[in-house]
């Protein structure tokens, strides 16, 4: 049990890593797709696309990371982005340094 929680918590550590959280993805999209997709936007570095280990389906759901800041800003210059005619959600993840959440969870 202390393993599964320990697991669970490099998890979101390393999902803090990343940029971008995009929601809605199609099931016939891989993470091949979506890394060439994002590419047009700037140098992907990774493109984490979680499966579901009972059903062997993607969750519909990803985290991409870019090279730079500035790549990240063209992928929200686009007012829209559509992918096997589904319309993605974005979200630019939050960076928070330390002393901000130790204060928060005071």
């Amino acid at each position: 049990m202390a393993a599964t929680s320990a697991v669970r918590a490099v998890g979101r550590r390393s999902r803090r890593l990343f940029d971008i959280f995009v929601a809605e993805v199609p099931w016939t999209v891989s993470s091949k797709e979506l890394k060439e997709y994002f590419s047009q936007f700037g140098s992907v570095q990774r493109c984490q696309l979680p499966f579901d280990k009972d059903t062997g389906f993607h969750r519909r759901y990803c985290w991409i990371k870019f090279s730079t800041p500035q790549d990240v800003q063209n992928v929200f210059q686009k007012d829209s982005h559509i992918l096997e005619g589904a319309k993605l959600t974005l979200k630019q993840q939050a960076y928070r340094r330390r002393s901000q959440r130790k204060n928060q969870s005071e």
